[in-house]
């Protein structure tokens, strides 16, 4: 059926009761299958693959990417075709709905691990066992779904707010299942064939899938005498290297430092040029400037000037300069300021967010008997389960990272306010603020006590993934109201995404990323690589270093261009607010370029270039070919570009682990 809504004049005249009735008798599809096996274990089993996509992309971008969009495409090609071949009954719009909740909740629950999670490792080389990740990150996330439906009444029901992404994926689902499904396997196939085309490039130029064929499965070392598998390189630059060392021809350098050394490489990284895609021209280019601000003109002065040098490890050898050691010992702290200073400031302009999160509604629901007392979960649920479920939280921070009791049970309060904060965020703007509120809670622990890092790190990681889980289970909730949906459904389903999510990241993390030395220890130094930036971590590792030593331990240098950044990222964010938009650099984005690696950064900002190009040229030519593959299918181009080489970069590190 076409999408029915309520008008303004409505919205702000009717109670509460009148439009859960209207919404009961004219959308609630109560006969329609919701949560069925199928639903739940396909969601499960998308959930798991797409939120091993979504670290991966984490690890090397700090950003965290919706996977609705795809499980939705995905969910609805596997089940058109099997039900064509006669294997399957026809997937209904709220089966496919219910799987994209599961799918992206299981996204949402792998944010701490590239962020609060491995910047506690980093300061504190202490490495967790997998257990109690776990259960910590499944306490969080399930009080998270507690906290969101008293508010979902209020968002959803009363307001009836946008919450502009969860909005669209309702919009795709309406039409995938209205009459157009030819547009909906257009898409998907779309999304099969980039990814499988970016699959295969990942493949060649993987020295672990080159080296499981060439070796195992085609004996090359056995009977042609191969010594070393051959692969292309991603490093296109590398081929150059090799020729330049042989003949002893130029090495491009700036001041004397090695472009190498500064991280400046040719890549072509298929993944990251799919998240410029998403990201827009805007957010690219700025994280292009900051790139360019930092590993082209400040590093190399830096290093002349000699407040970035060589240093001795903790074994006792030298470390050499590198991206990894620049950032660590001088960039890390502008680029974090310019995070943290503009998102605060954009936050901050946007009033209404503060203002309408708390005022009273002008209507209060009438006092009869609630109609959708059986559809909707109980508020007693949440009002038993979040206290309980909170203190349990801060119990699992104060045993398993050492977190004093009374630090973690005060950090509770601020639970509840920074998730309605976010929640009315995201019904505005689609954009939850959990990096900068959770700062909030980074310095007030830190205030109470600098000695302990994990005092400040884990009780801003458990505020900061409660409050975003609460926000974005509601706008997962938006298009099954908007399809008449059971929001109990939609809850237990978001719980199942959480440990679908869970059970496959948290053990990915620790192959891929936490590598043991020689004697077997794991060890946190492969956290951070040349290939794996941890951008986000970094940006809470910052924080964490800043409170512990304080600004006096940092070179003159670090504090001048702290406060150039300070004052950059409040000159750039009121440009954007005054000129409504038109001037469109981003503060938080010209960080992030500081702190990503400058092969990421140059792949980000081609693949926006690309497809911002191919959007002016196709975008007036609605229904030509051009305008459904580059405008209409950008997302799914987009997703197919990520998912392909990801999973395979997954399997890539797996095979090298283990062969």
């Amino acid at each position: 059926m076409a999408l029915q809504h309520l008008t303004d004049e409505q919205i702000a005249t009717w109670t509460r009761a009148q439009k859960d009735e209207w919404w009961f008798k004219n959308v609630f599809r109560g006969d329609m299958a919701q949560l069925t096996l199928r639903s739940g274990l396909t969601g499960f089993l998308l959930g798991g693959v797409l939120s091993a996509t979504g670290l991966y992309i984490g690890a090397k971008t700090g950003l965290s990417l919706g996977v609705g969009l795809t499980s939705v495409l995905l969910a609805f090609a596997l089940f058109r075709a099997l039900h064509a071949a006669g294997w399957a009954s026809d997937y209904t719009i709220l089966e496919n709905n219910c799987t994209q909740s599961i799918a992206t909740a299981s996204g949402y629950v792998t944010t701490a691990l590239i962020s609060s999670l491995p910047a506690y490792m980093l300061v504190s080389g202490v490495i967790p066992p997998w257990w109690q990740m776990m259960i910590w990150m499944l306490v969080i996330s399930v009080t998270g779904v507690l906290i969101a439906f008293p508010m979902k009444r209020r968002f959803i029901n009363e307001d009836q707010a946008p919450f502009p992404e969860g909005r669209a994926c309702g919009v795709v689902l309406d039409s995938l299942y209205d009459g157009h499904g030819d547009e909906g396997i257009f898409k998907a196939k779309l999304l099969g064939w980039v990814s499988g085309g970016a699959a295969l490039y990942q493949a060649i130029v993987s020295d672990g899938w080159m080296k499981l064929v060439q070796f195992k499965l085609l004996m090359l070392d056995k009977w042609a005498g191969l010594g070393e598998p051959w692969h292309l390189h991603e490093r296109l630059d590398d081929y150059y290297y090799a020729w330049a060392t042989k003949v002893q021809g130029f090495i491009p350098n700036i001041l004397g430092a090695d472009f190498r050394t500064l991280g400046l490489r040719l890549t072509l990284d298929v993944a990251v040029i799919g998240v410029g895609g998403l990201m827009g021209m805007a957010i690219a280019a700025s994280c292009f400037l900051g790139a360019f601000i930092n590993f082209v003109i400040l590093a190399p002065l830096m290093i002349q000037m000699g407040d970035i040098t060589p240093r001795i490890g903790v074994n006792g050898l030298p470390v050499p300069l590198s991206r990894v050691e620049i950032v660590n010992q001088w960039s890390l702290w502008w680029g974090v300021t310019m995070m943290v200073v503009g998102a605060l400031v954009s936050l901050l302009a946007k009033p209404e967010i503060f203002k309408s999160a708390f005022k009273r509604s002008s209507q209060a629901a009438d006092s009869g008997a609630d109609l959708l007392k059986d559809i909707e979960v109980p508020l007693w649920v949440s009002y038993v389960g979040v206290p309980v479920m909170g203190l349990l939280g801060a119990y699992v921070t104060h045993l398993f990272f050492g977190v004093p009791m009374w630090m973690a049970v005060i950090a509770l309060p601020l639970i509840c306010v920074l998730s309605v904060i976010c929640t009315n965020s995201m019904a505005l703007t689609s954009w939850t603020p959990t990096g900068a509120l959770s700062k909030i809670t980074q310095f007030t622990m830190g205030a109470l006590d600098r000695s302990n890092p994990a005092a400040n790190l884990l009780p801003a990681g458990m505020t900061a993934e409660i409050a975003s889980n609460a926000a974005n289970l509601l706008s997962d909730i938006k298009p099954g109201y908007m399809l008449g949906g059971k929001p109990r459904h939609q809850a237990i389903g978001h719980v199942i995404g959480n440990i679908a999510g869970v059970l496959v990241c948290v053990p990915l993390f620790f192959l891929l990323f936490l590598h043991p030395d020689a004697s077997g220890v794991r060890s946190t130094a492969g956290i951070v690589s040349d290939q794996f930036g941890f951008p986000a971590a970094l940006q809470w590792k910052g924080v964490a270093d800043i409170i512990a030593k304080g600004l006096k331990s940092l070179p003159a240098s670090v504090l001048v261009s702290m406060a150039v950044a300070a004052v950059t990222a409040v000159a750039m964010e009121v440009a954007r607010i005054k000129s409504k938009g038109r001037f469109q650099l981003s503060a938080v984005a010209t960080g992030l370029g500081v702190v990503l690696p400058p092969e990421a950064v140059l792949g980000m900002f081609v693949g926006a270039l690309i497809f911002w190009a191919m959007g002016r040229k196709h975008g007036k030519r609605k229904g030509s070919f051009g305008h459904r593959v580059w405008v209409e299918g950008l997302e799914p181009i987009c997703a197919g570009l990520i998912s392909g080489a990801a999973l395979m970069g997954i399997g890539n590190a797996i095979i090298n682990v283990l062969i």
